[in-house]
């Protein structure tokens, strides 16, 4: 009887041993069929539309600042300094006089000119009428005449050489440090003194002669000048050296800028950024969604599930994005991480701003 229970219990127990065997294989059966008729899982990946931005294509410069206007005044005369009208570094207005010479010589000569021509007035008209009457000769008429002119030409020119004696400022500006004083001997041509006009100034720049065709008048530009940290000025080109420099290769421009808060000098050293282009709806990208391969730049575009990679153009780029001049459209979604995983045409299942 004994024998027979525990017969019973071993058949019960191997029953049930190959049920649990046979339905373990069932369902890995099952599980590989539904695996090989899916196929391979989808790659996870963060994606995201690319973004559209104002773009502005730059160059950046070097320069100096230089004034609006500026002139070394000189005498026309010679003539001892009897008088200064100005202090250094004041500020002077056109016509207001700077120096005045000697000019008693002058005066002199023009009073000796003044008497010539009132002789040579009255010897004119007396023979002008002996003339009229015929009892004076032609050419006597004549002479009387060109001494007349030369006389008034004589006056005309000592008056001339006096106003000279008083130096005058030519415009509006600053008077810089004298190379004079008071009872110096100058002579025409020798420099007295700088005015700088600084209500607004000009800087010089070069750029590049490849920039050539992307330059021109009224193209904006944007100064940061050293000498004064935080500075940022605005101003506009408005005139191309025609003649390239041959040694630099490079196109010469100037540019006006405003001086309103009357901080710059001429002569600082200038930092400039010329805009040469703008795109309001430009393409941005991240520069993570880049995939360089050799000389070439592609991005990977989510198509109906699948990663398509896709060739482009890239252009500007600033603080992680890359401007994409040509390849994708305003409405592209594109992967920006995770390119590493991918191959053209793989299926993917997107996270991030267009996850699902």
């Amino acid at each position: 009887m004994r024998w027979l229970i525990g017969g019973l219990l071993v058949f019960v127990v191997f029953a049930v041993a190959v049920w649990h065997y046979t339905g373990a294989r069932q369902a890995w059966s099952g599980a590989q069929v539904s695996t090989a008729a899916s196929g391979p899982a989808p790659v996870i990946v963060e994606a995201a539309p690319v973004r559209l931005a104002k773009v502005q294509r730059e160059i950046e410069a070097v320069g100096s600042l230089r004034s609006n206007e500026s002139v070394i005044v000189r005498p026309e005369i010679s003539g001892r300094i009897t008088e200064i009208f100005f202090e250094e570094g004041q500020r002077v207005e056109k016509g207001a006089p700077l120096f005045q010479l000697d000019d008693s010589i002058a005066r002199a000569q023009l009073e000796q000119a003044k008497a010539s021509l009132v002789l040579s007035r009255a010897n004119y008209e007396r023979t002008q009428d002996l003339h009229q009457r015929g009892a004076s000769s032609r050419r006597a008429h004549d002479e009387a005449i060109a001494k007349l002119r030369a006389d008034e030409a004589a006056v005309e020119l000592a008056e001339a050489t006096l106003s000279k004696a008083r130096i005058f400022a030519p415009f509006d500006g600053i008077v810089g440090l004298r190379r004079v004083s008071v009872g110096d001997y100058v002579n025409p041509g020798q420099d007295l003194v700088n005015i700088e006009d600084l209500s607004s100034l000009k800087v010089d720049f070069r750029v590049p002669e490849i920039y050539s065709l992307q330059i021109r008048v009224g193209q904006k530009v944007r100064v940061r000048v050293d000498a004064i940290p935080g500075s940022s000025y605005e101003g506009t080109v408005y005139a191309i050296d025609p003649a390239y420099d041959p040694n630099g290769r490079a196109i010469i421009l100037r540019a006006r800028l405003p001086n309103s808060d009357g901080l710059l000098r001429a002569g600082m050293f200038a930092r400039v950024t010329l805009l040469v282009d703008e795109r309001e709806q430009a393409v941005l990208v991240p520069e993570t969604a880049l995939v360089p391969v050799g000389d070439d730049q592609f991005v990977y575009r989510v198509v109906d599930g699948k990663a398509v990679m896709t060739k482009v153009r890239t252009g500007q780029r600033r603080e992680g994005q890359v401007e994409i001049v040509e390849g994708l459209s305003p409405d592209a979604v594109i992967v920006t991480e995770g390119t590493v995983k991918l191959r053209d045409g793989v299926a993917v299942r997107t996270v991030g701003p267009t996850g699902a």
